[in-house]
């Protein structure tokens, strides 16, 4: 067993894109000195043969917070909301856990070392949803000349998932923080206070969401330290990606043009390419030209 983990969970409708994350990750040389370890939240006997002779350790995952049977519907995959607040009891031993989104994946290791590193002295290390690239991250509904009623994704989530009006208005207008990757040594106190969280979302909120809008709770209501780090290390701007062709890598649209770090297939926008591992998207070089290319993982 290695000093520090990587951990993504799936179900048979993400193997692939899981597949993928796992071996955009073994290709580095680095990988050599961490542990790759799945949760399986719905995976087939033949996918998890697959996935056994590239990883460390393959657990199921399970609803380590009791949610009502008419809130899962059958969405196993739904677990990722849960477990991942409790990642140390499912693979225990280990001094960093670092989490990664199943549709995701690896494009250089520096990101890697950022999340290590950003997480020493018991901090977490994340992303922001906020970024000089990315589109507006807060609406604004106008309704009297310069008079607008604001609608921030951590207010709303906040406010539906039962948190009282003055937490809410904490984390309103704050950067929102992207669960989707992130890292945690083993003692950090967010573990406990993020769990204390996530059983209150998910006594008055959907489940989808509620360990996002607990982490960001965790971190800006109740105060424990954060590194935020680059957009570059969690980039789910796909659509405003451009392509280095010298360095043969995906990068930031704008100067200095840092290399994506990991690029993140979330949200509704990118659906095509989730389900499509054959999908082209036209992508801007930096030296103008438009190219077709796919944005999944090619080993």
């Amino acid at each position: 067993m290695k000093e520090n983990t990587i951990i993504s969970l799936a179900d048979s409708k993400y193997f692939n894109l899981l597949n993928e994350l796992v071996d955009s990750i073994n290709r580095f040389e680095q990988s050599k000195k961490i542990d790759i370890c799945i949760m399986d939240a719905g995976l087939t006997k033949d996918q998890k043969k697959v996935l056994e002779t590239k990883v460390f350790q393959i657990k199921k995952a399970e609803w380590d917070i009791k949610v009502p049977v008419s809130k899962v519907k059958g969405r196993e995959w739904l677990k990722s909301q849960v477990s991942r607040a409790f990642l140390p009891n499912y693979f225990p031993g280990y001094k960093k856990y670092l989490w990664i989104d199943a549709d995701a994946w690896v494009n250089s290791w520096n990101a890697i070392e950022l999340y290590l590193r950003g997480s020493e002295n018991k901090k977490l290390a994340i992303a922001t949803s906020a970024d000089r690239a990315y589109r507006n991250v807060i609406k604004a509904e106008w309704i009297f000349r310069g008079y607008a009623k604001i609608k921030s994704q951590n207010y709303k989530h906040a406010k539906s998932s039962g948190f009282s009006e003055k937490i809410s208005r904490q984390v309103a207008l704050k950067p929102h923080l992207n669960i989707g990757l992130f890292c945690l040594e083993n003692n950090a106190p967010h573990w406990e206070i993020w769990q204390k969280n996530l059983r209150k979302a998910l006594l008055s909120g959907k489940i989808w969401g509620s360990e996002q809008i607990a982490m960001n709770i965790t971190i800006y209501s109740d105060n424990l330290d954060v590194e935020i780090l680059p957009a570059y290390c969690n980039w789910t701007l796909i659509d405003g990606v451009k392509f280095d062709k010298k360095k043969n890598t995906f990068v930031e649209p704008y100067l200095p043009n840092h290399e994506i770090g990991v690029i993140h297939l979330a949200g509704k926008n990118n659906d095509n390419i989730r389900n499509n591992k054959n999908y082209i998207s036209k992508v801007e070089t930096l030296d103008g030209d438009i190219i077709e290319k796919s944005l999944r993982f090619e080993n």
